[in-house]
């Protein structure tokens, strides 16, 4: 006779444990101490076994009824429900151990040693962090869309957009890894792309009329502070690289002979190394500063320190100190400046001048043919652009 909850409530322990039946194997065994345990008996290949399914009233009857049903349907099947418990055990002990804190370190060691700069890696394992201080022990695929969200909206809450943003991409990449290797099911960060405010982009601020260029360039010149940075500024806008890859540039870097900076492709945005042409009066600007640093590794060394480059803030400090604000002028301004200089005298290919500016062409085949196809073109405009420098710097 089938069981109910009142006839399992009203079962009393004995002195040796006992079983009452339900039916299709599932039963009740009552035991002396007064525990009420669910079992499932089960025949498969003529060998008997027998199911667990917990503890009355912890499991209802109707719960265990629908674990039997589920045993039934693996044993019609050919297969042992006792084994693929197990099995699933063992599964859920491996989910269990792969927290996002684990991936994310191991997505961090695949980026380290496929080379990415110093600074990105910093900047990544800082928004990582922040990430594992609210899920990092959370198993990888028990994190929603929601978990993830709660954390981006700390930061905006402070007004940090940017790094809300910041995180949820960084946070994506762990996923993707976690997909590919099988770790994980989904990246919840993708229902997540129009869920966080969107701060309208600002322009780095750039001086781009050739009256006011030519006050800058002689504002530099007369520049009061340390000579180093003075021929910083100087050399960055004839170069026109990113600030950062001229503050971190080395003296073996530079080939006297042939006029030509090769900045590595691990300091570059994109990974390629870059060659940079220099004219006469880059030249110039480096042979004054060697005489000071050339002694070092490095072309701009810290005061503090001769084995570390000057800070990133050095070269915007100088401008401040001449009364450029932020949004007059900035050491990352000067590349917009060349580029739209160079672009509105109609003397260059776009292209060309694109290349000088490191501007990768994703095409392989067409950034294979433009690295080489520019390079004279792009050694006759950077003479043209020292020059004009020159010109604008004399008015």
């Amino acid at each position: 006779m089938a069981l109910t909850d009142v006839k399992i409530k009203n079962l009393k322990p004995r002195a040796k444990s006992y079983k009452v039946s339900d039916f299709d194997g599932l039963f009740v065994a009552v035991q002396p101490s007064g525990s009420r345990l669910f079992r499932f008996k089960y025949r498969l290949d003529g060998k008997e076994g027998l199911l667990s399914f917990g503890k009355y009233p912890d499991v209802s009857l109707l719960q265990a009824r629908q674990k039997r049903d589920e045993a039934r349907k693996l044993v019609a099947a050919g297969i042992n429900p006792s084994l693929a418990r197990q099995e699933g055990n063992v599964l859920r002990q491996q989910e269990n151990a792969n927290t996002f804190e684990k991936i994310a370190a191991l997505y961090l060691a695949k980026i380290t040693i496929e080379g990415r700069a110093p600074a990105t890696l910093k900047k990544v394992s800082s928004f990582i962090a922040i990430a594992n201080k609210d899920f990092g022990r959370l198993p990888i695929n028990d994190i929603s869309s929601a978990i993830v969200l709660k954390t981006l909206k700390k930061s905006e809450a402070k007004e940090l957009y940017e790094t809300a943003h910041r995180i949820r991409s960084t946070v994506g990449a762990v996923f993707r890894y976690a997909i590919a290797n099988g770790l994980a099911e989904n990246d919840p960060t993708f229902a997540l792309r129009d869920a966080l405010i969107r701060q309208k982009t600002k322009s780095r601020a750039a001086i781009t009329d050739k009256d006011a260029l030519g006050g800058l360039l002689r504002a530099i010149s007369g520049y009061n502070g340390q000579n180093t940075t003075r021929l910083g500024l100087e050399l960055l806008a004839i170069v026109t690289t990113r600030p950062g890859e001229l503050r971190l540039a080395e003296w073996a870097e530079f080939d006297f002979e042939a006029n030509v900076w090769k900045i590595p492709a691990e300091r570059m945005k994109m990974r390629i190394e870059h060659a940079v042409p220099l004219p006469r009066q880059a030249i110039k600007l480096l042979l004054e500063l060697k005489e000071e640093t050339g002694h070092g590794r490095l072309l701009f060394p810290s005061t503090r320190s001769f084995h570390r480059p000057i800070s990133e803030n050095t070269l915007n400090a100088a401008l401040r100190r001449m009364d450029y604000t932020g949004d007059e002028m900035t050491s990352h301004g000067f590349r917009a400046t060349f580029s739209t200089v160079a672009n509105e005298s109609g003397l260059w290919h776009p292209d060309a001048i694109e290349r000088a500016l490191a501007h990768v062409e994703r095409n392989e085949v067409r950034r294979a043919y433009a690295r080489g196809a520019f390079w004279e073109e792009r050694v006759r405009m950077a003479e043209w652009w020292a020059e004009l420098l020159g010109e604008l710097r004399a008015r």
